[in-house]
């Protein structure tokens, strides 16, 4: 068996060409006249040869790779977020790197310089925070950064938020809307950009009008924590009857602790709001009302950038917004009565 990879010189003299016209053969766009190109690919396909992409990039300085930097890849909206990334980068000529981390920014520092040795174009960040300093290093390399849902903007970068504090807010309003008098917020530990702004939405919407909820949060963004935090809440005097949850999956935990536990009806006894819209949301087993994740524009914006970057270390930022999915797990809101 052959041990090493056909060459462009082994294409080169089984066509009886240069190897200069196998390597404008497989350029997109060269010019090459078609009886060579034909000897080119005969050949090619006889030899098994495949372009060396890698080697091709180290002399355009440019490899057509962009690392994933994703942590929790488990979790049902990362692996739908990535899987829609892939598609859409290699659609545009693009392969990804997934470099999975455990979320600290320790980790995030160590797979950006993991993409910098593997010169890489680009690397979208989807968990934890580069430095300032490591973010100046990954330009000053020619790595261009995407952070997604990052608490501040780079020089250089292109950072794509959502409107997580609207949602909040808008989530409070609904259940006040649906007659719900006891309010809790649930919420896990890790207190990320963006799960942070979607309570601190829905907390300031409420001291508006004056309520305290009750707030639950501990643990990882999970079911697990979910249920858990679901059972805390229920076995209260002053249990509540309606419930924001900043994640779906923690949702789904409140709802079947709700149902499974303490026999109540949702959302008769209990209204819930998750965020996120994950394929399980619309399950007949959740019936899930919650907001959207724009993952066509956040995948939009990241491929958008990619091909067309910004000049110089200006940062740009992009506003998305989460859109609310109505579905059966809040009670309808109460008719606004016209005056006579």
């Amino acid at each position: 068996m052959q041990k090493t990879a056909v060459s462009a010189r082994d294409v080169a003299e089984a066509a009886g060409v240069s190897r200069t016209a196998v390597s404008r053969t497989f350029t997109p766009g060269a010019s090459v006249a078609p009886a060579t190109r034909a000897k080119v690919v005969a050949a090619a396909e006889a030899l098994g040869y495949q372009v060396n992409s890698l080697a091709r990039g180290l002399t355009r300085a440019e490899s057509g790779l962009v690392a994933l930097i994703v942590a929790e890849l488990d979790t049902p909206y990362r692996s739908w977020l990535v899987s829609a990334l892939t598609e859409r980068l290699q659609v545009a000529g693009k392969l990804a790197m997934i470099i999975n981390t455990d979320r600290s920014d320790a980790s995030v520092k160590a797979a950006l310089r993991q993409a910098i040795g593997y010169r890489t174009d680009a690397a979208i960040v989807l968990s934890g925070m580069p430095d300032p300093a490591l973010a100046d290093l990954c330009l000053r390399n020619g790595l261009r950064l995407v952070l997604i849902n990052r608490d501040e903007a780079l020089p250089g970068t292109t950072r794509i938020r959502l409107d997580d504090e609207d949602a909040g807010a808008a989530a409070a309003r609904t259940l006040l809307r649906a007659g719900c008098t006891r309010l809790a917020l649930v919420t896990s530990a890790p207190a990320t950009t963006s799960l942070a702004a979607r309570a601190s939405g829905f907390l300031a919407a409420l001291q508006e009008e004056g309520i305290t909820p009750i707030i639950a949060a501990q643990g990882p963004t999970h079911y697990n924590t979910g249920l858990a935090l679901g059972t805390q809440l229920l076995t209260r005097a002053d249990r509540p009857d309606g419930v924001f949850c900043v994640t779906d999956l923690l949702a789904f935990g409140v709802m079947d602790a709700a149902r499974h536990r303490f026999g109540l009806r949702i959302p008769q006894d209990l209204s819930v709001i998750g965020f996120d819209d994950i394929p399980q949301a619309g399950w007949e087993a959740y019936g899930l009302t919650t907001f959207a994740q724009p993952v066509s524009g956040i995948v939009d914006a990241c491929v958008a950038w990619l091909s067309c970057p910004t000049e110089g270390d200006t940062a740009e930022t992009v506003h998305l917004s989460a859109q609310m999915i109505w579905r059966q797990s809040v009670r309808a809101p109460a008719p606004i009565s016209n005056p006579a």
